[in-house]
């Protein structure tokens, strides 16, 4: 059985034009030697530049231990999308507030440490903090560049 195909409303993200279009089949799984598969999908990713007028376009596919009646093709779509919220909530802080892609720790016990610091950082500024971390980290780099501006003076 072959689902209804799926297509996103137009989202806009920063200067871009996303188009998600998604289908979902069971047709495949007596030829698929892959345990507990359930589905089959394809997601088609449209995305336009509105500066440029440049598209690209990208096509994935999936399987999944649901079946169809389980995880329809929308549904799919929204878990597919739903699964960025993840990188973009946690790899995406450590990256752009902390840098971590251009630490240079990386001998022994070095990175699980400065990542755990890292993580735990995040958690107390989420916890203690009404403003998002990149907002806050911003602010405390300030804030310290200002206390050090102060030290030189004398």
């Amino acid at each position: 059985m072959i689902s209804h195909p799926v297509i996103q409303k137009p989202t806009f993200v920063q200067h871009f034009v996303q188009i998600r279009h998604n289908e979902n089949c069971c047709k495949l799984n007596d030829y698929l030697d892959f345990p507990y598969v359930g589905q089959v999908f394809a997601i088609e990713r449209k995305a336009i530049d509105q500066k440029t007028g440049k598209v690209s376009q990208e096509l994935v596919y999936g399987i999944t231990s649901q079946a169809d009646y389980d995880a329809t093709a929308e549904k799919i779509l929204e878990t597919n999308r739903g699964h960025w919220c993840i990188e973009n909530s946690g790899h995406y802080i450590l990256d752009c507030s902390f840098h971590e892609d251009k630490c240079r720790i990386r001998t022994g016990h070095g990175p699980e440490n400065i990542t755990r610091l890292r993580r735990f950082a995040i958690g107390v500024i989420k916890t203690t903090s009404s403003k998002g971390v990149t907002e806050y980290h911003e602010k405390a780099g300030y804030e310290c560049a200002d206390g050090v501006r102060l030290f030189e003076n004398d």
